[in-house]
């Protein structure tokens, strides 16, 4: 059994210290074609600031920052997984129209400032005033956190 538990945390640390090392800078051209189309249209009026690209062990994925601190991230066929915009607002037309009006009805004083695509279609959305949303894959609120 220590041995299972020895192996179990040197292959968590190898994971770990590998995991650090996989990230690495590419050009904006080099992301996929899709995630370069969807900078382009979305957030075109802002500057890159650094694109990364991290390998991991079965999959990879994209950051794109933005001088201005905003950062969108891709899953590996460059399809957007998470929106970070802290200090612009956040594309209207990005964000499922339930959404959008769930948060114009009940929140008309805030905007959403990130989105996350999780798993099966779920989205997390944060707002301005601190509120943090979650919603199922039928676009119905399931958690409200404070």
């Amino acid at each position: 059994m220590k041995k299972i538990i020895k192996l179990v945390v040197f292959l968590a640390v190898i994971q770990f210290s590998a995991g650090a090392a996989n990230d690495k800078q590419i050009r904006f051209d080099q992301l996929p074609t899709q995630a370069q189309q969807f900078v382009k249209q979305h957030f075109s009026e802002q500057s890159i600031a650094l694109v990364k690209m991290e390998n991991k062990i079965f999959d990879k994925s994209y950051e794109v920052f933005f001088t201005n601190g905003d950062k969108i991230e891709f899953d590996r066929k460059g399809v957007w997984q998470d929106i970070n915009c802290k200090y612009t607002q956040l594309p209207q037309e990005i964000v499922p129209e339930q959404i959008n009006r769930y948060v114009l009805k009940n929140y008309p004083q805030a905007r959403i400032s990130k989105i996350e695509k999780e798993s099966r279609n779920r989205y997390d959305v944060e707002l301005t005033n601190g509120i943090e949303l979650e919603f199922d894959s039928n676009f119905n609120v399931i958690d409200i956190d404070n």
